[in-house]
């Protein structure tokens, strides 16, 4: 999809999100508009899985449209805050599943995946995804700011412009949360036993 297709496409999503924040429409309204791109988001992280995992594409990105569209009242402001509300659930429903099989003891089944700059990690890991979710947790009990910015940057790869627009901080804020996160977040692996 070109540019001008790609506008076209966050512009339907915007105008259906506030749509659906001024009960004008629902938000099975969103499903058709977000559907691919979800598939996308959710097929990035489950190849970061090894190849034995149970859990399929359209079923995390249906458990995730269970869970964002059922939402009695849902605040997204924009594709931006919906896409990153969708990498929250499927961060918790992977682990959630991973949990259910049992598969928890230092990642169980989860590939290791670099912390590093850029936005996604490389196909040269070294950081166990279940190890990752478990440090989030903890730092997000620490500082959710700080919790939310890494979810946003490293399971989705937003940019920290979309960042600072999802959480109204300025960018800055942003770039230093990510770096103090980061440096964290090593540690936290680190003491764990996670290099």
């Amino acid at each position: 999809m070109g540019k001008q297709g790609m506008d076209r496409a966050n512009h339907a999503i915007s105008d259906v999100l506030a749509n659906i924040r001024a009960g004008r429409a629902s938000t099975t309204d969103l499903l058709p508009l977000v559907y691919e791109d979800l598939r996308k988001q959710a097929s990035n992280l489950l190849r970061r899985r090894r190849v034995g995992h149970t859990l399929q594409t359209t079923a995390l990105v249906h458990d995730v449209a269970i869970r964002l569209l059922g939402q009695a009242e849902p605040d997204w402001q924009d594709r931006i805050h919906f896409f990153a509300a969708a990498a929250r659930a499927m961060s918790q429903i992977l682990a959630d599943h991973a949990r259910r099989k049992g598969t928890t003891k230092r990642g169980g089944g989860w590939k290791r995946v670099a912390l590093h700059e850029g936005t996604r990690p490389s196909n040269s890991d070294n950081i166990d995804l279940m190890a990752l979710h478990e440090a989030l947790q903890k730092l997000g009990e620490m500082d959710q700011r700080m919790g939310r910015v890494v979810e946003c940057r490293f399971f989705t790869g937003m940019k920290m412009e979309e960042i600072a627009h999802v959480l109204s901080v300025s960018i800055s804020t942003v770039e230093s949360d990510w770096s103090t996160a980061r440096a964290w977040l090593s540690r936290e692996l680190r003491k764990g036993g996670v290099t």
